[in-house]
């Protein structure tokens, strides 16, 4: 997967919909439009922000009406599909962590 179109999509599945979910959240707090959830924390937010990138039905709809060649969609699937489990395996982690330092009271 080291195909310009692979590694796009995979970029923005895990980064682009990571940070945008963040910065949108912090955006609408700075603004006092939302309020984080009751005991939520940035890192949180961070975490449940990787599991955005988990979409691959709407991805993989995408790159099917995006391209007429058949190996450049099989490609775009394959590459949605590996940054949904990448998404999914560093959100969980992230969320992980950031419980298990609460349990023991290393982070407020």
């Amino acid at each position: 997967m080291t195909s310009k179109l692979g590694i796009g999509i995979i970029f923005g599945l895990i980064a682009g919909k990571s940070i945008g979910i963040f910065l949108i959240c912090y955006i609408a707090k700075k603004l006092k439009i939302a309020q984080l959830p009751e005991g939520a924390g940035w890192k949180q937010i961070f975490g449940v922000g990787l599991l955005g990138g988990i979409g691959f039905t709407m991805s993989i709809f995408i790159s099917i009406l995006s391209f007429d060649d058949s190996m450049l969609i099989e490609e775009a699937k394959f590459a949605v599909l590996i940054a949904s489990l990448c998404a999914g395996l560093l959100g969980y982690v992230v969320l992980s962590a950031v419980s298990a330092a609460k349990k023991t009271g290393v982070i407020d």
